[in-house]
């Protein structure tokens, strides 16, 4: 019967986009033990019957103002018909609302790096967003016990370590700013995911407590497991650490421990995703069991001295096989890997083990504040003085993963995984290890010259990237663009730039590039004359100054190389009467293909470029009509028109820009539309 309900389950689950997770969990499976691996299998499989049959209750809905009513929680609105997240600016607090406005699809990822509210939303079983018009009704929310708890916690405590022990305690992150950044950096971020650390930690103290009750104590503090649980809500990484917890205790306490991690693993698997099936697209769930599974497979294979090495040796390996399992996960979501991340672990998880039972304490009890909070204030500053210290260390950059990149990873570690367990000689592990890896990078010496075209909104932000690594990035939108962009180059592996050009100071074309200065490293910028009375144009100047990248002046005749390719400026001639006028004008040229970036320059001065075919051309003035004139369209018979263009009150791009292209039937993109687009040049 299991074997049938498995094989359903796997095709349903296809069908429902859950096929890798059934495929995972066919592979552990068969490590299990006989009884274990079909209970496992068989509700896996259910489990895939149930993501399959899910419903959407806004379907029929999307795109029509609605009237919802129901509990609002951070953020999310509970109503009869289901979950929905609500945007509104400000943010609502918590309470009782009815509130009028537009239900909407989430949002896809605009740009490399950048955020995917539709992923977002789909891993915690939200399907639609309600933009909010008007508060009907609001009835605030009566303060909780996790209310209570976090200001219990927090008295005391320097502002710091106050934000780090709530982010310890209860997962909220939110104020700990630029230190959560340092956690990131120095490969320690995992430490604030509620998780293993916290689960472990109470439930191992309340075992040491409970030894007098013998085998009993495993029954009482099967409540421990969940406590965190009920405290701080059920985020992905808790309650994967709170079934296995409780899986490992009735093992235990059954006298069935043998196997129990790997089964643990398999069975809360399964258990979770019965609950929230939609959850296996979050990452936090996707970090966490990965990380669980690499310990579980790894771990046991690896040498253990005794002794206080032993110890040392323990926690190394405990990171290094968490990590396997990980690299192209982190590096596919943060473009970077802290290569001292096994040290920072080594240094600053002993202090951290010590906090969490303290930090747990304290906010129980107001009383426990002059107690704990001195020696809690002593560990946090020294964690967060070494994780500050580690976080300055090196960083293996790399930008966003694809499926064959991933497949190829796994199929290179899994000889590895096989050598240490003596089921393949080294050699050949190595050789195949190896072949997999080099398969993986090969692709890379092929590429081909590409440009995005940022969505960066009502603005300009172009990248040109060509097959030797030279980067350049043409103008960078308003202020708010500057995230976008840095995102942009992580996402895509590109630690540096070899060339910014500005091509004229107006806000939406480089209101944002002091920002990028301060963040990427950057060998040259490139404008025009230098105008004094220009607050945009004095900015960027003065960003490069501190960053210490020199300014160069290029006007019309002006010529660059950049290993294989050339930029030749076709403007400004340096007499124009506006900003837009004195836009830089260049073509760029690689192996025979051109490309035609025209800033805002107006169809006056497109009148003075000479007739120079190109396979792209970058719209002018986001396809404003007094650009893109029919006599530059005449001279240069583009094949792809780029437009960067968000929402406006201008009309951009003007209709009649747009039958213009029509007409000498050039493949028109838009930003507003797409996001971000990316054109190779053959």
């Amino acid at each position: 019967m299991i074997p049938y309900a498995l094989g359903a389950g796997a095709l349903l689950g296809a069908l429902s986009q859950l096929s890798p997770w059934v495929f995972l969990g066919l592979l552990v499976g068969f490590w299990l033990p006989e009884r274990v691996r079909w209970a496992a299998l068989g509700a896996f499989a259910l489990v895939m019957l149930r993501a399959s049959t899910l419903g959407d209750p806004w379907a029929a809905r999307i795109g029509q103002e609605v009237t919802l009513e129901g509990q609002l929680h951070r953020g999310f609105l509970w109503t009869p018909q289901g979950k929905v997240y609500v945007r509104h600016f400000p943010p609502l607090e918590d309470g009782a609302y009815r509130l009028e406005g537009l239900l909407a699809r989430p949002q896809p990822k605009r740009n490399p790096g950048g955020f995917d509210q539709s992923l977002w939303l789909k891993g915690l079983g939200v399907k639609a967003v309600l933009e909010v018009r008007r508060v009907l009704y609001r009835r605030p929310a009566s303060p909780t016990y996790h209310d209570r708890y976090r200001q219990t916690l927090q008295h005391g405590l320097s502002p710091e370590v106050a934000a780090l022990a709530t982010a310890l305690t209860l997962g909220e992150r939110e104020g700990l700013g630029e230190l959560y950044e340092a956690f990131q950096r120095a490969g320690l971020a995992h430490a604030l995911a509620l998780s293993g650390l916290n689960v472990g930690i109470l439930v191992g103290a309340g075992l040491i407590l409970l030894y007098p009750l013998g085998p009993r104590r495993y029954w009482a503090a099967l409540p421990l497991a969940w406590a965190y649980v009920l405290l701080a809500g059920p985020s992905p990484s808790l309650l994967r650490a709170s079934l296995m917890a409780t899986v490992v205790l009735l093992a235990l306490a059954l006298g069935k421990g043998r196997n129990a991690l790997l089964s643990g693993w398999m069975l809360a698997l399964a258990a979770h995703l019965a609950w929230e099936p939609y959850a296996v697209f979050s990452l936090s769930f996707q970090l966490s069991y990965l990380a669980v599974l690499g310990i579980a497979v790894l771990l046991p294979a690896l040498p253990r001295p005794r002794g206080w090495r032993g110890y040392l040796a323990e926690v190394f390996a405990l990171t290094l096989s968490a990590q396997a399992f990980l690299i192209p996960l982190l590096l596919h979501n943060f473009h970077r890997l802290a290569l001292l991340s096994p040290l920072a672990n080594l240094a600053v998880l002993p202090l951290l083990n010590l906090l969490v039972p303290l930090t747990f304490i304290k906010g129980l009890w107001s009383g426990f504040a002059g107690i704990l909070a001195p020696p809690i204030e002593v560990l946090s500053q020294l964690s967060i003085e070494l994780t500050r210290w580690l976080a300055r260390g090196p960083q293996l950059f790399w930008g966003e993963i694809s499926p064959s990149g991933f497949a190829l990873y796994y199929l290179g570690l899994a000889p590895l995984v096989l050598a240490l367990y003596n089921r393949l000689p080294w050699r050949r592990a190595l050789m195949l290890g190896s072949a997999a890896l080099l398969s993986s990078i090969l692709p890379a010496q092929f590429q081909r010259a590409e440009i995005w075209q940022l969505d960066v909104g009502q603005g300009d932000a172009s990248l040109i990237r060509l097959p030797d690594q030279t980067a350049i990035l043409v103008d960078g939108g308003r202020p708010y663009a500057a995230e976008r962009v840095v995102r942009a180059l992580d996402a895509l592996g590109i630690p540096k730039l070899d060339l910014v050009v500005a091509t004229h100071p107006d806000a939406d074309h480089i209101a944002a590039l002091p920002e990028v200065l301060a963040e990427v490293p950057v060998g040259r910028v490139l404008a025009g004359p230098p105008q004094p009375r220009d607050p945009l144009d004095l900015a960027l100047r003065k960003a490069a100054q501190d960053a210490g990248v020199p300014v160069s002046t290029v006007v019309r005749g002006s010529s660059l190389r950049l290993g294989q390719a050339r930029l030749s400026f076709l403007g400004p001639r340096g007499d124009e009467p506006d900003d837009n006028g004195r836009s830089l004008v260049f073509v760029l040229e690689w192996r025979g293909r051109r490309a035609l970036f025209t800033g805002d320059a107006p169809t006056v001065a497109e009148e003075d470029w000479p007739a120079l075919p190109v396979h792209l051309l970058k719209v002018g003035h986001h396809g404003s009509k007094t650009s893109t004139g029919e006599e530059l369209l005449e001279k240069t018979r583009p094949k792809v028109a780029l437009i960067g263009v968000g929402r406006n009150n201008y009309g951009h791009p003007a209709a009649e820009v747009l039958h213009r292209l029509e007409r000498y039937s050039v493949e028109v993109h838009r930003t507003d539309w797409e996001g971000a687009i990316r054109v190779q040049l053959w």
